[in-house]
């Protein structure tokens, strides 16, 4: 039996009391409030803090900059291009008058007018506006995370000493807080999920179902030190609706499920994911397909209309976009959702991108890169907004709707609302976007033609 010297049992004396005040702490200051649903201020004390930090930096480096006669870099907001919405026939018939002096009304196809269709390419190569709403926005102030700007360079000692503290706190004290409440979050979710999904069906077992899921999405939210801002409460969604939401990432059902109660809709996955679904449903009747019946739309609408039809069961919670945006825009919502004639109660979220990018590029990183990336950002913050609920009108079919509902979404958070299918993220662009090109200039030929044979 080894002897610990009394060197060897002040040390291991120290670290017992160390682990035991720092698990007292996480006790006492994040998991009793998350049970409660209350917060100390701490968060929002820390998020000033680092605002002060990031400006007197971004000063710095102006400074710096001037000094050095470097210019800084500004991101551009509109695009790189400027362009005017102008129709088709306007911009051929101008480059006919520039041009061969022809005037539209003659039928004939005109060699000029290609430049057209050549511009445009050019134009969409150039200044896409689909392909950059799957890349991570620049910011035009550093907020001392390296991978947020890749412009600003080595400034001044006092910087590059604040930046390098910035990387100690982050990697050494924030990042293993933030996983040791991730854990304890998930395991108290696996855990009392299971517990609870024993119980008989009733009031209690819907009462304890649904704090055992708040308590445990709102460690799940501390553990990214996420400060979410949540307008306009009295709107959110009620039983047998389906809440509709921007999507820019995964963490987007955190951020939700930490203020409400829902019923969460997706595939059956494997591993880790696949325990966690397996003992949510238990307890709470969420909406599981299998990877087979996915891509059954008619399957998936059924389960989608018997479960709304059902008022005393939970709103569902659906990300129509299918992919993840980021951040800046909005784009086309499947129509699915809003086939099946519920109340949509429509979300919008939106991050603000000076503490950590919440944006995760699928293609780009995988889960634990991009939990790991948000774990090791400064802070999550975003606000919510809860709009008043919406049905389809009379005269509306499912993609008006959801258009509908897109638009109010986007001009609610201040997003880009775009009609480009999420899609295009990893296909290729369908041929009926390029069909559609070519029945204009056709229609447009032949419409002239025919008028003028009539006349």
């Amino acid at each position: 039996m080894f002897l610990l010297l009394p060197f060897d049992s002040l040390v291991v004396n120290l670290l017992g009391i160390s682990i035991t005040v720092l698990f007292t702490l996480l006790l006492v200051f994040i998991i009793v409030p998350a049970i409660f649903g209350v917060s100390f201020g701490i968060r929002k004390v820390y998020m000033k803090t680092l605002l002060k930090i990031f400006q007197w930096a971004t000063l710095r480096i102006e400074r710096g900059a001037k000094e050095k006669k470097h210019p800084l870099y500004k991101p551009y907001v509109n695009g790189i291009i400027a362009k005017e919405p102008t129709s088709l026939e306007e911009e051929i018939k101008e480059i006919r008058r520039s041009g061969s002096g022809k005037a539209l009304d003659t039928p004939e196809f005109e060699l000029s007018d290609i430049f057209y269709f050549c511009r445009k390419g050019i134009e969409t190569i150039m200044d896409d506006e689909v392909t950059k709403r799957f890349s991570a926005e620049e910011l035009e102030s550093w907020n001392l995370l390296s991978r947020t700007n890749y412009n600003f360079q080595y400034i001044s000692l006092r910087l590059t000493v604040l930046w390098g503290l910035g990387v100690i706190i982050r990697y050494c004290f924030l990042l293993p807080l933030r996983i040791a409440l991730a854990f304890t979050g998930i395991s108290l979710l696996v855990t009392g999920t299971t517990v609870v999904g024993y119980l008989p069906n009733g009031r209690c077992k819907e009462f304890l179902s649904k704090h055992v899921h708040l308590m445990c999405y709102r460690i799940c939210v501390r553990a990214l030190t996420a400060i979410i801002t949540y307008h306009d409460r009295e709107n959110r969604p009620r039983n047998g609706g389906i809440c509709v939401a921007n999507h820019t990432s995964p963490i987007d059902v955190i951020i939700l499920a930490s203020d409400g109660y829902y019923a969460m809709v997706g595939q059956i996955h494997g591993g880790l994911m696949g325990v966690i679904q397996r003992a949510m449903v238990k307890a709470c009747p969420h909406v599981w397909f299998e990877r087979s019946e996915v891509k059954d739309r008619h399957l998936v609408a059924k389960r989608l209309t018997e479960h709304v039809q059902d008022k005393s069961k939970l709103p569902i919670l659906i990300f129509p976009e299918g992919t993840c945006i980021n951040n800046t825009s909005v784009m086309m919502f499947k129509k699915g959702s809003f086939e099946i004639g519920a109340t949509v109660y429509p979300v919008a979220i939106k991050y603000d991108p000076q503490f950590g990018d919440a944006f995760w590029n699928s293609s780009k990183y995988g889960m634990v890169t991009y939990l790991l990336r948000m774990m090791t950002s400064w802070a999550i913050v975003c606000s919510v907004w809860y709009l008043p609920p919406m049905t389809r009108q009379p005269e509306e079919d499912a993609v008006q709707f959801a258009n509908r509902v897109k638009s109010a979404i986007a001009r609610q958070g201040g997003l880009v609302d775009l009609l480009w299918d999420g899609g295009l993220k990893r296909e290729k662009v369908k041929d009926t976007f390029k069909e559609e090109q070519q029945k204009l200039y056709s229609k447009m030929i032949v419409g002239n033609h025919e008028d003028r044979s009539r006349s």
